[in-house]
């Protein structure tokens, strides 16, 4: 008896890893090849002029959008010369309040004769679910226009900032206006937002130090269409606008920025911009800087440094070596296209299949309890309608295929939490991915012990399960249990290297 029972719990366990491996994409991102070569460490931007150090003015101003309007912060050089430039930021993603971003970067630009814009990010238009980079762009043009009209300001010298998801959005805006002076683009992932969620999440894994079976889950999570509709931005291509820009470009990234392709990122707009003759591109990368560039908490003092030289010494500073000059940017693996699971690929039936799957199981148990109250309160005597043994092992199967998909989700939350902090921690990476797997391998064990219990009464000429309540109780525990333990052979708990 307990080698059929191990036999036959490995040939459950082989099935349901052939069949996890059939219903979706792998995951094996190709490695970047090309390194970006860089003409020195020095990041001092050529070209820049000795600037004067002025003392700086913030106050507050309304932008009117369209059907709405937004408090922005203006900072401005005191006692600096008529013809200012000037800069508008653009937000990342989340709130983005214009109280309590991008304070280093205004100051030191306003420091250096530049006057600066940070408009609140509109959020009236903005969710999780929804997010129109174009309608984003114009209204962040409004604030352009504003930064125009200010005193002293020379509209002929203002751009534009933009910030992780914000450079989605500032290519948008220097392509659809000319006039836009120049362009800084700051840990700007460049490729469309699915594609940029899975290398970001690979890199982040790989960080972190998951085992390899869970890599599996990228494409099978970012390549469906999402739940609930909506989520269009998600396909966002920014190519077609960066290949609009005929304004000097400073790129920049930190090269502890885990989540941006930030080798490929550089590539790609030097050769979108070379499209319409550009090459007023200055790449920068920065030690030890994160994704805000900040290095040990603050804002990093050479990345200061060179922005202001940069934007106050145009147009000197636009086209001066070094072009691209810095620490050693890493990346290792490039920033491809997703790929589609081939069944699963709506996000809603991912869900749905999910939620039946539980339903069911919860609603074998449910079926009896009822009936047993109806029974007693009709009257009736108490019977059981299943053999021996079969009931407790069904909802034992149940109940396991429930606990592993539960521990599954704590997993992959555990595992997002420690990734987005770049911690490490063996017990919940490694550890925690050992106890889902053997959660899931005594999920197909209790099948067995389900099979062969039902087999053995079946030799004994016992019903397994007698009346149409007994029998839908048990077909809906089973059933249920199968669709789980199906899902949690797609998500990889089963997987032999298949």
């Amino acid at each position: 008896m307990p080698f059929r029972i191990a036999g036959s719990t490995a040939v459950g366990i082989l099935i349901l890893a052939f069949i996890g491996a059939i219903m979706g994409p792998q995951w094996d991102p190709a490695p970047l090849s090309e390194a970006l070569p860089r003409e020195r460490v020095s990041t001092t931007i050529g070209g820049a002029l000795p600037r004067q150090q002025y003392d700086v003015r913030v106050s507050q101003i309304i932008v009117e959008l369209d059907g709405s309007s937004v408090d922005a912060r203006l900072t401005e050089p005191v006692g600096a010369p008529e013809g200012r430039p000037g800069v508008v930021f653009v937000h990342g993603a989340g709130t983005g309040q214009s109280e309590s971003a991008f304070g280093a970067q205004t100051q030191a630009l306003a420091a250096a004769g530049v006057v600066t814009l940070v408009p609140s990010k509109r959020l009236d238009t903005y969710s999780t679910s929804h997010r129109d980079y174009v309608a984003m762009a114009a209204d962040y043009e409004r604030s352009v226009q504003a930064l125009r009209e200010v005193p002293g300001v020379d509209p002929a010298k203002v751009g534009v900032y933009g910030e992780s998801e914000g450079a989605w959005i500032v290519p948008v805006i220097a392509a659809r206006d000319p006039e836009v002076a120049f362009v800084v683009l700051v840990s700007a992932p460049v490729v469309p937002p699915r594609q940029q969620a899975a290398f970001a999440t690979d890199a982040y894994l790989r960080n972190t130090g998951v085992p390899g079976g869970v890599f599996r889950a990228i494409p099978r999570a970012v390549g469906i269409s999402l739940p609930g509709g909506d989520f269009e931005y998600v396909d966002f291509d920014v190519a077609p606008f960066q290949r609009q820009m005929t304004q000097p470009v400073l790129v920049v990234y930190g090269t502890a920025d885990l989540s941006m392709p930030m080798v490929q990122g550089a590539e790609q707009i030097i050769r979108d911009t070379a499209i319409v003759g550009n090459t007023d591109i200055t790449v920068r990368y920065y030690e030890d800087a994160n994704h805000g560039l900040k290095v040990d908490g603050k804002v990093s003092s050479v990345f200061l440094r060179d922005l202001a030289d940069w934007a106050a010494g145009l147009p000197s500073t636009a086209g001066a070596s070094p072009r691209i000059a810095g620490a050693d940017p890493v990346q290792v693996y490039a920033a491809a296209p997703v790929p589609t699971p081939r069944w699963l690929g709506d996000g809603d039936v991912v869900l749905g299949v999910a939620a039946a799957g539980a339903g069911l199981v919860a609603l074998g148990p449910v079926i009896l309890l009822v009936a047993g109250v109806v029974r007693r309160v009709r009257g009736g005597p108490a019977r059981s309608a299943m053999a021996p043994g079969v009931a407790l092992r069904a909802w034992l199967l149940g109940a396991l295929s429930l606990l592993t998909v539960g521990a599954l989700i704590w997993y992959l939350l555990a595992v997002a939490r420690l990734a987005l902090g770049y911690e490490r921690n063996v017990w919940i990476v490694q550890g925690g991915w050992l106890a889902v797997r053997v959660l899931g391998i005594a999920a197909v064990v209790a099948g067995v012990l389900l099979i062969e219990r039902a087999r053995r009464a079946r030799e004994s000429g016992a019903a397994i399960a007698r009346g149409a309540v007994a029998i839908g109780s048990l077909t809906a525990t089973v059933l249920g249990a199968a669709v789980l333990l199906v899902v949690l052979a797609y998500w990889g708990v089963y997987q032999l290297g298949i």
